[in-house]
């Protein structure tokens, strides 16, 4: 089951009581004169079948619930997107909900795989070495997750994907939504930062 479209308030001062003889064209003209009935017996119509559609897609009934009233909020923002020399509305419409679904489905995967990067990064550990390299080792990791720490969120994200998640920079780019010219600029630029940050951190600390 699907949950009622959540409308917001309607410039008319007194929208029509319904339209349910009108035809889809017609509707869509009351709707971009802000008609909140027109939208409901739209809604009606269609909310099941785009329900169905983006529930095939999404295999989640809360999102496919969400893309559905993004899919009318869409339509009630700007009706006129809906051109009828162009095909039929209930076309246009699940159109649309497909578009939005698998928006939503390329959006989860990049939070799947930020998280998953980000869970290598705290999980990350070398293989056991003896008592006084695991403690040089410990030393050096810290102060790389120090200096780390330093840098722009930006550069920081990048260099942690590529390091503890190994991912390529092309694939970065596709995680975080950034051009790849942006991410070779970041790691490099990051790369600089960090290693003035370790080299003075060495000097610092007497080490060879």
């Amino acid at each position: 089951m699907i949950g009622p479209l959540a409308l917001p308030r309607a410039r008319s001062a007194e929208p029509s009581s319904g339209h349910p003889a009108l035809e889809d064209a017609a509707l869509v003209a009351l709707v971009l004169e802000h008609d909140t009935s027109a939208l409901e017996q739209l809604y009606a119509r269609y909310g099941k079948p785009c329900y169905g559609l983006s529930r095939r897609i999404l295999g989640d009934e809360q999102l496919a619930q969400d893309v559905v009233q993004e899919v009318f909020l869409t339509l009630w923002r700007d009706a006129s997107r809906y051109d009828p020399s162009r095909g039929a509305f209930a076309t246009w419409l699940l159109s649309m909900t497909h578009h939005k679904a698998v928006d939503v489905v390329r959006r989860e995967e990049n939070l799947r795989k930020r998280r998953l990067a980000a869970e290598a990064v705290e999980a990350t550990a070398s293989p056991q070495p003896e008592p006084d390299d695991a403690a040089w080792t410990g030393l050096r990791r810290d102060r790389v997750r120090a200096a780390l720490a330093r840098l722009p969120e930006p550069q920081r994200e990048a260099l942690g994907l590529a390091y503890y998640g190994g991912y390529t920079q092309r694939e970065i780019a596709g995680l975080t939504g950034t051009p790849l010219g942006t991410v070779k600029t970041r790691m490099l630029a990051g790369m600089r930062k960090l290693r003035g940050v370790l080299e003075t951190a060495l000097d610092e600390g007497g080490e060879r």
